[in-house]
Parts: C-alpha cells; sequence; structure tokens
C-alpha cells in the first residue's frame, strides 16, 4: 500500500490557529446551518445590543413590536463528507495532487466539526459510491478519514455525479444535517442538474471545487506530447499551444456551467486551488457564514 502525500496534523494546526479568533468550534451551526434542519420555536423582543438583521419584519409588522425568530439549538449534528475519488482527482501540476489536497481538507474540517461534539461522515465516490461511513463522533473518526483518504488504493476509477446526488437524495436519512461535496467537478454535466437541486433542497449542502492549475490551462511548452485517456486508453497527439485556446475556452464554460448550477440548486461554492493553502479562504468562507445576515438565533 502506498501512502500519499498528506500532513494532516500540520493542515488542522494550521486551521485552528486561523478560525481561533472566529470561535467557529462552538458556533458551528452558524456556519454550516441556515435554517434547515433547525426547529422553530418561539418568538423574543428585540434587545438592545442584538444584531438588527435578525429581526423578523413579518411578525413585527402584526405585532406592532419588534420580534426576532428563536429556534432549539440542534445538538449533535452529522455532517457528511461526500469525496470524489475518481481517477481525474490523482492529479497534479503542484505540491499536491487534487486528491492529497482534498484528504487535507475534509480531515481538518472533519476535526473542526468533531471538536464540537458532532458527528462526521464519510461518503466515496467515483462512477458509483464506493465506499460508506455512518456519522458518529470521536477521535477515531478522524483517525479513519485520514487512514482511508492518504491510502492511494482508495482513489481510481470513473465519475458519475448525477448517480451519486441521487443516491444521497435517496438513502441519507434525517440523522445528517449538512453535506460538503469535494471535487473538482470536470465531469459534472446537464443530466445531472436534477438531482443536485434536490440534494441541494433536501440538505444544507456546502461545494469545494479544488482545481489544479493545469484544470485550467495548458502550459507554456513547445513541441508535440501524446495524451491518454487512463479510462479508455485511448490516445491523442496535441500541440499545446495549438490546443490552449480552445482548452482554456472549455475549462473556463464548465466553470461557469458549475457555478450556475449550483447557485440555482441554492448551494454555496468555496472555490480553492491546489497552488495555495486552502487555510485562508475557507477561513473566510466559514467566517462568512457566520455573519450570514439571516443566521438563526438559538435557545
Amino acid at each position: 500500500m502506498v501512502r500519499l502525500n498528506v500532513d494532516v496534523a500540520s493542515r488542522i494546526s494550521e486551521l485552528q490557529g486561523s478560525i481561533k479568533e472566529f470561535e467557529l468550534n462552538t458556533k458551528l451551526y452558524h456556519t454550516i446551518l441556515r435554517g434547515k434542519g433547525l426547529e422553530f420555536d418561539s418568538y423574543r423582543m428585540y434587545s438592545e445590543g442584538d444584531d438588527a438583521s435578525i429581526i423578523d419584519w413579518k411578525a413585527s409588522t402584526r405585532s406592532n413590536k419588534l420580534l426576532v425568530k428563536q429556534y432549539k439549538e440542534e445538538k449533535n449534528i452529522g455532517v457528511l463528507f461526500v469525496i470524489d475519488i475518481g481517477e481525474h482527482m490523482v492529479f497534479g501540476s503542484t505540491d499536491k495532487l487534487k486528491c492529497e489536497y482534498s484528504a487535507e481538507l475534509a480531515a481538518s474540517l472533519a476535526n473542526l466539526i468533531l471538536n464540537s461534539d458532532d458527528k462526521v461522515g464519510l461518503v466515496l465516490f467515483n462512477d458509483s459510491v464506493s465506499y460508506k461511513l455512518p456519522p458518529v463522533k470521536g477521535q477515531n473518526q478522524l483517525d479513519l478519514f485520514v487512514d482511508i483518504l492518504s491510502n492511494s488504493l482508495t482513489y481510481g476509477g470513473g465519475c458519475d455525479m448525477g448517480k451519486v446526488f441521487s443516491y444521497l437524495v435517496d438513502f441519507i436519512d434525517n440523522s445528517v444535517s449538512a453535506v460538503f461535496i469535494i471535487s473538482d467537478f470536470v465531469r459534472l454535466k446537464e443530466k445531472d442538474f436534477s438531482s443536485l437541486r434536490l440534494l441541494g433542497n433536501k440538505f444544507e449542502t456546502v461545494a469545494i471545487m479544488v482545481k489544479d492549475p493545469r484544470d485550467k490551462e495548458l502550459p507554456q511548452v513547445s513541441g508535440e506530447f501524446i495524451i491518454e485517456d487512463p479510462s479508455t486508453g485511448n490516445q491523442l497527439l496535441i500541440d499545446p499551444k495549438e490546443a490552449k485556446e480552445g482548452y482554456q475556452h472549455y475549462a473556463s464554460e464548465q466553470e461557469k456551467f458549475v457555478r450556475s448550477s449550483l447557485q440555482r440548486s441554492g448551494i454555496d461554492l468555496l472555490e480553492l486551488s491546489t497552488v495555495s493553502s486552502f487555510i485562508p479562504p475557507l477561513t473566510v468562507f466559514l467566517n462568512e457564514r457566520a455573519r450570514e445576515k439571516r443566521s438563526p438565533v438559538f435557545l
């Protein structure tokens, strides 16, 4: 068994240091959940010092008083990581393969959630669901995450995102409150949209798109090269200079399609590149979700 270049301990330490000022360990509900799966309890009077953005203006107008909604805080939420392990993720032109980068990202987030005394689970997919780990608490769960995601034998195969989204909608129960999808999304197709939208409607869902620079453009090199599709063995002779413009156009259009599909499905998107650390953009992303104007007020 070959272990991938995955340094989870360093990434966990960096993420913990980066988010310390935001106290996300104790306010994870504010960053992941924005109302889905939370039970409304009652209204209360607006108090001086409350954020004005949490006022329920319709209820306030009816009662002629300033009111805010209160929710019953959902304890022990289950967060499911849905990770693309297709062969296209075993690629990289930087220090990290996309799968290595994704493994460090998932494990770091999982650690954050487990430290909040919540549960994490794992679904790995290529052209089907290849592995399932139900959401549970504890350090052992993180150890399983790291062991599975750093094993090179975990990866390979094609990619059928629509089939996986349909599976999640049909078979994941209400013990799961939120879903993180980690992929490069290069294989997302129009036929996958309906199942993606259903997933976004059922769960609080966050998509994290991990790209290598070569996913966006070909390198500046001269000469001709043979490239091979690892799935079919088909080979193609290309001149990067000639193919560069068409390749970049296709990559750009695919990214636009992914952004549009996720937006129409009500799914937030975080875009990352293996060329730089995920820590700063992830911290900003989580902090922005924590500051959402419509964050619930918990009892």
